[in-house]
């Protein structure tokens, strides 16, 4: 696959599968938390809506380099982002990213707590895998035949 294209694989497995685990430091630790993707691949850019009080937004202004991981397992589809974020409280965003499953959390868009979280993807690396059923025939036929069980495609790739 040509470099366009994994990065088109990239964009297109996290837009299918729409929530990852956001990865932040809170000074040694690492923190993760699940969290509903906006993935927006004309702006290079991955939005998420968030709250002001959260801790994830302090540690984000200490230390920018986050990671999100993204996983469908019935597909055997898996991305790790690594890239940088910025909170912001751009209204129109906001309005822009707002849903109904957002009402969760806050009642309306106009509640100054959100904020917009950015990750502008740096490096990715994908595994596309043949679906759960498929992956476990062909492990257990690489086990009968002692031959490497083929699990679909991986790459890393710059984004």
């Amino acid at each position: 696959m040509s470099d366009h294209e994994t990065v088109d694989r990239v964009w297109k497995l996290m837009e299918k599968i729409g929530f990852c685990m956001l990865a932040s430091r809170d000074g040694d630790d690492i923190r993760s938390r699940p969290m509903a993707a906006h993935v927006a691949r004309d702006e290079h850019a991955v939005y998420f809506l968030t709250d002001v009080h959260g801790h994830k937004d302090e540690e984000i202004r200490q230390s920018p380099h986050v990671c999100l991981a993204f996983a469908d397992p019935d597909d055997q589809d898996y991305v790790s982002v690594s890239g940088t974020a910025i909170v912001s409280n751009d209204r129109e965003k906001i309005k822009t990213l707002w849903s109904t499953p957002a009402k969760a959390w806050w009642d309306d868009p106009e509640d100054p707590s959100i904020r917009i979280l950015k990750v502008t993807p740096n490096d990715a690396q994908y595994w596309d895998g043949p679906g759960t059923i498929a992956a476990y025939a062909r492990m257990i036929a690489a086990a009968v035949s002692g031959d490497r069980p083929d699990m679909g495609d991986q790459a890393k790739v710059r984004m």
